[in-house]
């Protein structure tokens, strides 16, 4: 069964709770989007801006060069899933082991450009791979590719029980597609964010699968 996660993506503080406070009605699950400057074109809130109502759970999307650096933040959050960027500066396998210690799962997220078999040695210390489809650093204004739904075959090969999601440029239009293509959990921002009722409209792509 594939779920709707509304994504959160946010400057500063105000912008944030109104995202919060827009889905927190309709969703369980929410997917909030950290950036730091360097490896995205801009920023968000900082990771100890951080917080979520308690009725939901949170994934931790970390668009971080260092998540290091502010891994410990994070953790003492308790989020349900934290996911890292391939090509960051990092030891993934390390991280995830240490979040999976203390009841965190980690995801780790690819680019476009990025292959699935970079990250091979990781795959077996993650819970989930998400395909990053998106504007890096932006909500909205991308076009889903689903050609990258390819990557979806790979890593189930190299790992059966890895949970599979998408990020970037879902709509109604594309959400069936990209499901059928065998991802889990589709994260949907933009489209969602930008409708004069965003439940109506997360409704509306739900109604799709």
């Amino acid at each position: 069964m594939t779920i709707i996660v509304p994504t959160i993506t946010a400057e500063n503080p105000h912008v944030y709770r109104e995202q919060i406070e827009r889905v927190q009605g309709f969703a369980t699950r929410i997917h909030i989007d950290l950036m730091d400057g360097i490896f995205t074109p801009n920023k968000s809130i900082l990771p100890s801006q951080v917080w979520w109502p308690d009725a939901l759970e949170a994934d931790i999307h970390m668009m971080f060069q260092n998540p290091e650096d502010h891994i410990d933040t994070l953790i003492a959050l308790q989020p349900r899933m934290i996911v890292l960027h391939a090509e960051c500066n990092a030891d993934i396998a390390k991280i995830a082991k240490r979040l999976n210690e203390v009841g965190i799962k980690c995801g780790i997220a690819l680019l476009a450009n990025t292959p699935v078999s970079q990250v091979v040695e990781v795959l077996p210390f993650v819970q989930q791979l998400l395909i990053f489809s998106g504007n890096l650093g932006h909500q909205g204004g991308s076009t889903a590719d689903v050609s990258l739904l390819t990557k979806v075959k790979q890593a189930k090969k190299m790992n059966p029980s890895i949970e599979l999601a998408w990020d970037g440029g879902v709509n109604e239009d594309n959400v069936e597609e990209i499901a059928n293509g065998g991802i889990g959990v589709i994260n949907v921002g933009g489209y969602i964010h930008s409708a004069a009722n965003p439940e109506k409209q997360y409704r509306r792509v739900q109604q799709k699968l």
